[in-house]
């Protein structure tokens, strides 16, 4: 089971999107990004779910945050602008996907499937980089691998 966090001033919106996701995911709220970041600093998320326009700390710095301190988590944002140019700006700074308002359940629920694998994979692939960092730092010290 996923752990997915969802970050919307719109409570329609966020409340829709617990209920599609809470029955098969593990699901948290927040309805500002500064709620959303005290979260991250306690929990991992297989997905992060994003408005872009809320009070105070946007969306877009918040996708910051996530790819600086967390970048194995992908981040989909959901915009009320569907402006082609800010979408390109987000996927550029690291966004996993786009949706404007509104927005087809369907649509969202094949992007988080796709997001679940991609952190899935980019988990793997950190354990198994850090398993080869470990391995090369034994074979630094003593000239041979580690006995498991």
């Amino acid at each position: 089971m996923a752990t997915l966090l969802i970050v919307d001033d719109d409570s329609l919106i966020r409340d829709t999107l617990h209920e599609l996701f809470s029955e098969s995911h593990e699901c948290h709220t927040a309805d500002r990004a500064e709620q959303a970041l005290a979260y991250l600093d306690v929990e991992t998320y297989d997905v992060v779910l994003t408005d872009i326009a809320m009070p105070e700390l946007s969306g877009r710095e918040l996708l910051k945050h996530i790819q600086a301190n967390h970048p194995a988590t992908p981040v989909i944002v959901i915009s009320g602008l569907s402006n082609e140019a800010d979408a390109r700006a987000l996927m550029d700074m690291g966004a996993f996907d786009y949706f404007a308002k509104p927005f087809r359940l369907e649509d969202i629920e094949d992007a988080v499937d796709r997001a679940i694998v991609r952190h899935q994979e980019l988990a793997t692939a950190g354990q198994s980089a850090d398993q080869a960092e470990e391995l090369q730092s034994a074979k630094t010290l003593t000239g041979r691998p580690k006995p498991n």
